[in-house]
């Protein structure tokens, strides 16, 4: 058995976003307001992921290829931009998940 060092080596790229993605994306902008982004950095078990964040506090979250596709997303879209790891997620979601949750008991 070998044991091979990864030093310095690039990794595989990441495959490109499929257009459902895109298109799913760009509907949640285009159809909502207040829209911010947050960009969630690549873990060990998951891809680094774009989440959109509307001012009544919906999301969306998705998988992308690279922080930098987040970056010109955001770009494209003229969306203020954040690292999640950095400032965290907005109250306003953590309050809509919780009325999301309400209604489900109730119902």
């Amino acid at each position: 058995m070998s044991f091979r060092w990864s030093f310095g080596r690039r990794r595989a790229s990441a495959p490109p976003i499929d257009r459902a993605t895109i298109a799913h994306l760009d509907d949640f902008v285009t159809s909502r307001r207040g829209v911010e982004a947050f960009l969630e950095p690549q873990t060990t078990m998951a891809r680094p992921s774009l989440l959109l964040v509307a001012a009544d506090g919906e999301w969306t979250r998705r998988s992308i290829e690279s922080p930098a596709w987040g970056r010109q997303f955001a770009g494209r879209h003229a969306l203020p931009l954040y690292d999640a790891a950095v400032v965290g997620y907005p109250q306003r979601m953590r309050d809509f998940n919780a009325r999301q949750k309400g209604r489900r008991v109730a119902e």
